[in-house]
């Protein structure tokens, strides 16, 4: 069932306990932010990713030799992607130069104390996400640079701090194994390459402001 059957009948269902959670315009605007989520963030983490496949073309045939020796041409199964080691690690380091998210607002449910400073119930907290993701301090001298080999041991080991990636809260984001899936089958078909000045720009999530202009070859010409 699609999620806008699920949600409806989650709502007959509370309805008829008499325990009415959402109604019909809260169940539109749900619909709305999961489409704007799914997408959005995939497709601008696939722009990125592709970029930087692009500029470094020797990461970009490692990436095709393990998807090819995996999977051959097939079509990789979500139960079989942990077998993509590299994939995976190109994909975190992607997300942590160039993730489709600036920054990340909360607001303080209560008075609270963080550190030395004391924030009052109800305060919104800004988390610049681009300068935590490039912060020397947690990432090393190379913070800066494009090295997926950080993530070999995993997340919470990439850095000095577990929770120093945090492109999408601290859990991870529901969307994610798409982003092998998607990524091995243009590697399985193309190679690509691009001319392009890097000018990111912030239309609510990272966007190249003059568009990103990639020459895909097929790769049994």
């Amino acid at each position: 069932m699609m999620l806008p059957g699920v949600m409806i009948a989650s709502l007959e269902a509370t309805q008829a306990k008499g325990e009415l959670k959402l109604n019909m315009n809260e169940i539109v605007d749900e619909c709305k932010t999961f489409f704007f989520a799914g997408y959005e963030t995939t497709s601008t983490l696939l722009i990125w990713t592709v970029y930087l496949l692009s500029k470094y073309q020797e990461w970009q045939e490692k990436l095709r030799e393990e998807v090819l020796k995996e999977f051959g041409g097939r079509i990789p199964g979500t139960d079989m992607l942990a077998k993509l080691k590299l994939v995976n690690m190109v994909l975190l380091e992607a997300l942590r130069l160039d993730g489709p998210l600036i920054a990340m607002e909360r607001e303080a449910l209560e008075d609270m104390t963080l550190g030395n400073l004391r924030i009052p119930k109800h305060t919104h907290l800004v988390m610049p996400l681009v300068i935590m993701h490039r912060n020397k301090e947690y990432w090393g001298e190379d913070a800066s640079e494009f090295n997926p080999l950080r993530f070999i041991n995993g997340i919470s080991k990439a850095a000095k701090h577990p929770n120093a990636l945090i492109a999408f809260s601290i859990r991870p984001s529901p969307c994610i194994c798409w982003w092998p899936t998607l990524l091995a089958l243009i590697l399985q078909r193309f190679s690509f390459s691009l001319e392009y000045k890097h000018a990111p720009a912030d239309f609510l999530t990272l966007q190249p402001q003059h568009n990103l202009p990639v020459v895909f070859k097929p790769l049994n010409m």
